[in-house]
């Protein structure tokens, strides 16, 4: 097996010395041009290649960041990542991009990973089953700059950017009541998650506030897959008064409640109409396209770019800034009903 390159091996090739070497290899004013492109060529017809871990080390700086998410594979996140690296690529940052699969101890792993590695940054959405702030606190004793995004854990000294979820949960319900619905129901998320309570009010307030009758049995819990809103569709049918319109806080479970409702034998959105959340790709390419509430969510990943960046300019200053972006109500074909 052949042995890794080193300083030491181009010096003797050039018959100087290694701190010549290691000079000219990080740009170093003081070596001559020649000499500098001299080194480079050399390493590189030697195959040498640098030890990003040291650099880092001795600098202080790797130019990675960190990026964290629940899944990777969830158009949501992925969205996100590529705000992100379409802020920070340019300025000579490189994504680490890891998944938690909502679990708390890999959430752990990862940040201690990410430290290991001396990354300038780290940017996360949290995972819903974390219970403490330990391994958040580590990254901040460490000087790192530590960003949330959608989910968030409140502490201080960390700064966030997330979408006004009460806002999109307000305006999708309104929509709905201005269609002349008057039964509406709600198929929450996790309601753990501050991401589905705050939905779940801006729900309740729209209710509330266009003097309808707020009705706690028209408000389901559940997973975010298809299958959960069928489940929910069959449940809201068999009430004594069934709703006539769905707010769902997941695109998921929306296609799962008009895929039911269809084989119920009711058209929507004339009978029945449905609004869901997130403005996944599928939503229009459907049949049937589905009204949504747009997270913004490149937006979101370039902003949460920016914020780490302006802690990196000004390091020597405690930042903690609070983003909140606007949603926005897409309105397609489940609920184009006209009043």
């Amino acid at each position: 097996m052949n042995e890794k390159v080193t300083i030491y091996d181009i010096a003797k090739k050039l018959k100087t010395s290694a701190a010549t070497v290691s000079r000219a290899l990080n740009n170093n004013p003081n070596i001559s041009e020649s000499m500098r492109q001299l080194v480079f060529e050399t390493a590189k017809k030697m195959n040498y290649k640098q030890n990003k871990l040291a650099l880092a080390l001795k600098s202080g700086k790797s130019n990675n960041v960190g990026v964290i998410v629940p899944y990777i594979d969830r158009s949501f996140f992925s969205s996100i990542i590529r705000g992100i690296e379409d802020e920070l690529y340019p300025r000579g940052y490189r994504v680490i991009i890891s998944q938690t699969h909502e679990t708390e101890q890999k959430e752990i792993d990862t940040i201690n990973m990410l430290l290991n590695a001396q990354v300038d940054g780290i940017l996360m959405s949290v995972s819903k089953f974390t219970a403490t702030n330990s391994h958040f606190k580590r990254v901040l004793d460490n000087n790192i700059p530590l960003v949330f995004f959608d989910r968030r854990y409140k502490m201080k000294g960390v700064s966030s950017v997330v979408i006004d979820d009460f806002q999109g949960g307000f305006d999708a319900t309104n929509h709905l009541i201005k269609l002349g619905c008057k039964h509406i129901a709600h198929i929450s998320g996790d309601m753990s998650l501050e991401i589905y309570r705050n939905r779940y009010e801006g729900y309740k307030t729209a209710i509330e506030d266009a003097g309808l009758e707020f009705n706690p049995t028209y408000v389901i819990e559940s997973k975010n897959d298809i299958e959960a809103g069928q489940t929910a569709v069959d449940f809201l049918l068999n009430l004594e008064t069934p709703p006539n319109a769905i707010f769902s806080s997941s695109d998921y479970v929306a296609l799962g409640v008009i895929q039911k409702l269809k084989e119920r034998g009711f058209n929507v959105p004339q009978d029945f109409c449905v609004v869901g959340f997130s403005n996944e790709p599928f939503t229009k390419f459907m049949e049937l396209t589905m009204s949504t509430v747009d997270q913004c969510t490149v937006e979101m990943g370039k902003m949460a770019a920016l914020v780490f960046l302006e802690q990196v300019k000004n390091s020597k200053i405690k930042i903690e800034k609070k983003v909140q972006l606007s949603p926005q109500l897409i309105i397609r074909g489940s609920s184009s009903k006209k009043l």
